[in-house]
């Protein structure tokens, strides 16, 4: 075992009783011993438009903030070489140091979900990067392992103060991507700190990925008890073996049952068999799903719905299916993606949704990247501010023997 290897071994170990306080130098202790010097981690906040210093001292958030002593200021993701190595999920060389050695950004990563970057100064070479990459592998396990345990990296994460009804969504979500080698799953939401009824839910079952969009009437902590309730149900009857119809009855007789003044929830639930890509999917007085192909908008997946869940009406939707070929979108969102309104009152539209993605996925960008442009595109068109939430849940299908394609498609390489 070379010093390397050693080096990850020795920090794997650690990890076990290291806290997310003890983090940073616990990693860097490790680290410097085999020539990868002044570590620091960054984590990218709620919205993905800055990276924050994680420190491990309880004052983090204030010293991301400038508020208090040996304050680091946020670096921006646009426009900056820690932002572009987080962009572009790939190591980043920044400027030479002393004694021969350089910086390089290194993009933090969870399997798929880019969690911030870190920053080394080390040799110039391919053997210290490869070390450095596995390290950042490793220290990123380490961070998600401990974080549920902490509410500091909450803290950092967050830029102002959040609702709670905001709050019950966020600790609900499944990550916000997710990959294998047969497909990309990703997913964006606004207002981050507001949120109210918008929710999503996916999960993998054998060749069965499931997913789900719902969107709650209202815009309260009570829309967001709805919509919680709705994932609740979905996931439970999910998990039971439940189909698409049995899903969405589990969902209704929850939502009847528990809450008796009238609030509803629409949805489109949809799964996918991997090995086929034949795609099934059901809505319920829900905007319906989108599919790109080849790089254009080929169909908007119109099947007769049904009414919202929780009205009490026993009028189901039809189920209806498309056959999917390698290298399909298929997009489900909320009515806020589309509806959201400019000061002159212009809507962002349906036209100029799909557009967006089909132009930035000619450009190569990483899924998630523009889904986190997407998002950026749409509050700048609202002027920042959003009076209904938006969601959007991307999948991307490569085909039973698309693994070299979905590592581009995470890349952008």
């Amino acid at each position: 075992m070379d010093g390397g290897e050693r080096m990850l071994a020795d920090l794997l170990t650690a990890s076990h009783l290291t806290s997310l306080k003890q983090v940073p130098d616990v990693v860097a202790g490790h680290a410097a011993a085999v020539g990868l010097h002044d570590m620091r981690i960054y984590m990218v906040d709620l919205q993905q438009g800055v990276l924050r210093l994680l420190t491990g001292r309880e004052t983090d958030r204030e010293i991301a903030e400038g508020a208090a002593e040996g304050a680091v200021p946020d670096i921006r993701v646009d426009g900056t070489l820690a932002g572009r190595a987080f962009q572009s999920v790939v190591p980043v060389r920044g400027g030479d140091a002393a004694d021969g050695l350089c910086h390089w950004w290194l993009p933090l990563l969870d399997g798929a979900e880019r969690l911030g970057v870190v920053r080394l100064t080390m040799a110039d070479d391919a053997a210290a990067l490869r070390l450095a990459e596995s390290l950042a592998a490793l220290t990123a396990l380490m961070i998600v392992s401990k974080g549920p345990s902490s509410d500091s990296l909450a803290r950092l994460v967050r830029t102002r103060h959040m609702t709670v009804s905001a709050e019950m969504q966020w600790r609900l979500l499944p990550p916000m991507t997710f990959a294998n080698n047969e497909m990309v799953i990703a997913a964006a939401l606004e207002p981050a700190y507001k949120l109210g009824g918008d929710t999503f839910d996916y999960g993998l079952y054998g060749e069965i990925v499931h997913l789900g969009v719902f969107d709650a009437m209202g815009h309260d902590t009570a829309a967001g008890l709805t919509s919680n309730l709705a994932v609740a149900a979905y996931r439970n009857n999910r998990v039971e073996g439940g189909d698409l119809l049995e899903n969405g009855r589990a969902i209704e007789e929850a939502l009847v049952e528990q809450d008796s003044s009238g609030r509803f929830v629409t949805a489109v639930l949809a799964s996918l068999h991997l090995s086929t890509g034949m795609l099934a999917w059901a809505s319920y007085g829900h905007p319906p799903p989108i599919v790109i192909r080849g790089g254009r908008w080929v169909t908007t997946l119109e099947c007769a719905p049904g009414v919202p869940l929780g009205t009490g009406l026993d009028l189901p939707p039809r189920v209806c299916e498309e056959q999917l070929q390698p290298g399909d979108r298929v997009i489900l969102y909320t009515d806020g993606v589309v509806e959201a309104r400019d000061p002159s009152k212009r809507e962002f539209g349906i036209a100029r949704f799909v557009d967006f993605i089909v132009r930035h996925d000619a450009a190569g960008l990483p899924v998630p990247e523009t889904l986190r442009r997407l998002i950026r595109g749409i509050l700048e068109h609202h002027a920042g501010r959003l009076d209904d939430d938006a969601t959007v849940l991307l999948l991307e299908w490569y085909g039973p023997s698309g693994g070299e394609r979905a590592a581009k498609r995470l890349t952008g390489l």
